[in-house]
């Protein structure tokens, strides 16, 4: 399975924690390699080359299988060259997070503090054209404020230096943000959801904490090269059910703010309906703002 990001960020903790326990359905391993490089297009992309037999998967989401196909000019289709496996979980949002010295300390008083700042503020994301700089320039539309987006090689390094107190913020998926959060040495303002996450109680949705609105999309999900026949795809599907339905698998993936998609949203078929929706959704979006990625 063809990760395309550094190991430690989301969507590597996330599909090692599938695949650990699809072995048990296929009666054999699934090796990752994490496939880094350009916001997840050059692993993503060996996927689409690869043979259509079941024996290379790719572990995407939203940043990879969606905002990718607006920003960058691909050799491979987003939607077309991809055959849906299954929609794995979804998170209520992302948190906005901070450095542990801000000055603020809830969402309308970081947005106070970005105001008097223009232009000072340090916003750490996963790479250039991620989803993560999308939220960016969604948060600055809505709010007038201004802030300058360093980009990583993953979520993971951005990450360690928010902790180190080298950013200031960050607007990142509750699997990498949660575990900082609870550790006590980043700051949470709000969830970008319309209800909290129960793996995070008391951290404020963005409109109980004066952002009404603004709402982000994360979801992570496993898809096949087009051509694989659907016998194929039904027993990888399956194993996915499998593990999906594993107590030990949901509480894990709980911990990290995952919500475990339902039945009828792991079926192949409502992954292809689901992604075309978030392409129609978030493309004019993007491509509105003008970020665009040579």
């Amino acid at each position: 399975m063809i990760v395309p990001f550094p190991a430690g960020g989301p969507n590597d903790t996330i599909g090692r924690i599938v695949t650990e326990r699809m072995r048990a359905s296929l009666g054999q391993p699934i090796v990752i390699e994490n496939v880094r490089g350009a916001n997840g297009t050059i692993g993503t992309g060996r996927v689409a080359r690869a043979a259509a037999d079941g024996y290379t998967l790719s572990m995407g989401s939203f940043n990879s299988h969606v905002v990718n196909g607006a920003i960058y000019a691909l050799p491979y289709n987003v939607l077309k060259d991809f055959a849906p496996v299954a929609l794995i979980s979804a998170s209520g949002g992302s948190v906005i997070v901070g450095r542990k010295t801000l000055p603020a300390d809830d969402l309308k008083g970081l947005i106070a503090w970005l105001k008097a700042n223009p232009g000072k503020a340090l916003a750490g994301t996963p790479g250039v054209g991620s989803s993560t700089q999308v939220h960016g320039v969604f948060l600055q539309s809505l709010t007038g404020t201004s802030f300058t987006q360093v980009p990583y090689r993953g979520a993971a390094p951005a990450m360690q230096d928010l902790v180190a107190g080298q950013i200031d913020i960050m607007i990142e998926t509750p699997v990498t943000g949660l575990p900082q959060v609870r550790a006590g040495t980043i700051k949470a303002f709000a969830i970008t959801a319309k209800r909290r996450l129960p793996a995070a109680p008391d951290i404020p949705t963005v409109d109980e904490a004066g952002l009404p609105g603004f709402y982000t999309s994360a979801w992570y999900a496993m898809w096949v090269p087009k051509g694989t026949p659907e016998i194929v795809i039904g027993k990888l599907n399956t194993a996915v059910v499998h593990a999906l339905a594993d107590p030990a698998v949901r509480a894990r993936l709980a911990d990290l703010g995952q919500e475990v998609a339902t039945p009828e949203e792991q079926a192949p078929q409502a992954l292809g309906a689901y992604h075309k929706a978030e392409i129609e959704r978030w493309w004019p979006m993007i491509k509105a703002a003008g970020i665009r990625v040579e």
